[in-house]
């Protein structure tokens, strides 16, 4: 087993439930890891054995343009879209962050961090 990390994919979105949210919109980060056995692209050098991370990023970022309430929602979606789209994946983790949440304080973050297996 070998695992991929995809860290700190910036990307601007609309979720929240605040409707400010929804219009304005926020910068989010987003990390990820995976799993899966990665023994056949270490000797082949082949792209197409392997768990493409420009594939992964973009799953990332698709979702992330799907307006949502709550990051678990979304975290979910980029879960579910891993397995259903890449079989070779045995367990992933994502984190979501809000950057700069309006919850009236000074907080530089808020995650929520959703794991699953296959």
């Amino acid at each position: 087993m070998g695992k991929i990390k995809l860290n700190n994919i910036r990307v601007h979105a609309w979720h929240g439930c605040l409707k400010e949210e929804s219009i304005i919109g926020s910068d989010y980060r987003v990390d990820l890891e995976v799993s899966a056995d990665l023994a056949t692209p270490s000797v082949s050098d082949n792209l197409s054995d392997t768990v493409d991370y420009v594939h992964l990023n973009n799953i990332v970022k698709e979702e992330m343009a799907i307006k949502s309430k709550l990051l678990e929602h979304v975290a979910k979606r980029i879960l579910n879209r891993i397995f259903s789209e890449i079989e070779s994946i045995t367990i992933a983790e994502v984190s979501v962050s809000k950057i700069n949440p309006p919850i009236g304080g000074d907080v530089e973050s808020v995650s929520v961090i959703i794991s699953s297996n296959k």
